[in-house]
């Protein structure tokens, strides 16, 4: 295969795709979304077969568990994906959204309308799922889209590529609004991030590694988090079992994940109390402690190293260090923190205030737990990725951030004098 030619025709189309996609209205939009979900639910054998020979690959090829983790197409899966493209269909549509009309003394009016990004270059690891939810947010937002998942997962994309094209077709919408990358030739992705006369945006969703190299070689705009060193607080006036049940929660959870936490932090004065318990039900689970002086001091742990507070580990490894109070807590956050996700457990509404004010990522919770941060559960439908910068989108990108402002202007015969 010439992959640039096949790429630059990808890219072709998707630029055409766009402007009709940027016109069609939300009805037809939603038509498209649930003839996506009936196909999914009519042909999970057929996805499960595909993803099982995924999975048999990646096993034999020597895939990481969690890596595998993240590629399982499970049943509840399937239904969260039928339930994401149910849910984006409710949302409203925020095409064409007008805002901010106000007149000016020469009597035009001055506003802002929202519309479509254009073409969104999506780039992901593993993780099948992902295909439905970024192709479901770029068509409500007016986008078309090219697809380029992980060669591990080649089989279950395709799968889904097909329900994909079937609701697109049933609903009159172009087939190539939606394109999913048929080669795992990674020159692809070489070719897909430097094509500015056909793609707006670029999307990487993966590990550090690709995230990188995505951000250092695109010529194109790029919406991306490198890592998610995630962090809970334990405040000394936090109510002791909401703080074991969100610690265990926001790391046991899932490992293999952005919104884990990483390192917990523990105010001195309750470490005494809190750590031990914690420390039981960790070893029931497999985690691996590395803690402080301090933190050693009261359980049996390896000690961390300067390195653990700046590692996500994505594995059953938590980092843990007692702070004096809420200031060292924000220091340590704002020091190490990739800048994706950090809770506060405290019943003093005053310090939570300042935890949301003065931790700098793009989420900050206040007694919940990390894995909270993430498009479905923020009512976004779904995410088509977690944004740590500060232009444009930032936290989990939903329909809003795959769209931007122009300014419109409505006159009546005026002229400038």
């Amino acid at each position: 295969m010439d992959v640039k030619a096949y790429m630059t025709q990808l890219g072709q189309q998707a630029r055409a795709a766009s402007r009709q996609m940027a016109k069609a209205n939300t009805g037809v939009k939603n038509a498209a979304l649930i003839a996506i979900a009936e196909a999914i639910e009519a042909q999970r054998e057929a996805l499960t077969a595909a993803n099982q020979i995924d999975l048999d690959n990646g096993r034999n090829n020597g895939l990481e568990p969690a890596m595998l983790d993240r590629l399982e197409l499970t049943p509840a899966r399937i239904d969260t994906m039928i339930e994401g493209l149910q849910q984006v269909a409710a949302l409203p549509d925020p095409v064409g959204e007008i805002s901010d009309m106000n007149y000016r003394p020469s009597g035009i009016q001055v506003g802002k309308m929202r519309v479509p990004l254009g073409v969104i270059g999506i780039i992901y690891e593993s993780r099948p799922n992902v295909t439905v939810e970024a192709a479901s947010l770029c068509l409500k937002s007016g986008n078309a889209t090219i697809l380029r998942g992980g060669s591990e997962s080649i089989n279950s994309n395709q799968a889904i590529a097909r329900c994909i094209a079937q609701g697109l077709e049933q609903a009159g919408l172009p087939h190539s609004a939606v394109q999913v990358v048929e080669t795992t030739d990674r020159a692809a992705v070489g070719e897909l991030i430097t094509m500015p006369a056909y793609v707006d945006v670029i999307v990487p969703r993966g590990g550090k590694g690709l995230i990188e190299r995505i951000s250092n070689d695109a010529r194109v705009p790029v919406i991306k988090h490198l890592d998610g060193i995630c962090h809970v607080y334990i405040d000394a006036e936090a109510d002791p079992q909401k703080a074991i049940d969100i610690a265990i929660n926001a790391k046991t959870h899932r490992y293999g994940v952005c919104n884990a936490m990483e390192t917990l932090l523990v105010h001195s004065a309750v470490a005494d109390l809190i750590l031990p318990k914690l420390a039981q039900l960790y070893a029931e689970k497999g985690v691996e402690l590395r803690g402080c002086e301090q933190t050693r001091a009261i359980i049996d742990c390896v000690s961390a190293t300067e390195a653990d507070w700046q590692t996500e580990y994505l594995a059953p490894i938590l980092a843990i260090r007692v702070v004096d109070d809420l200031d060292a807590a924000i220091d340590h956050i704002n020091q190490y923190s990739s800048q994706h996700t950090e809770s506060i457990i405290t019943e003093n509404y005053t310090l939570a205030r300042r935890f949301l004010a003065e931790v700098d990522s793009s989420s900050v919770m206040v007694n919940a737990s990390t894995r909270f941060a993430d498009g479905f559960e923020y009512g976004l439908g779904a995410e088509i990725g977690i944004s740590t910068d500060k232009i444009h989108a930032r936290g989990p990108v939903g329909l809003e951030g795959l769209t931007s402002q122009k300014y419109i202007v409505l006159g009546d015969g005026q002229i400038r004098v």
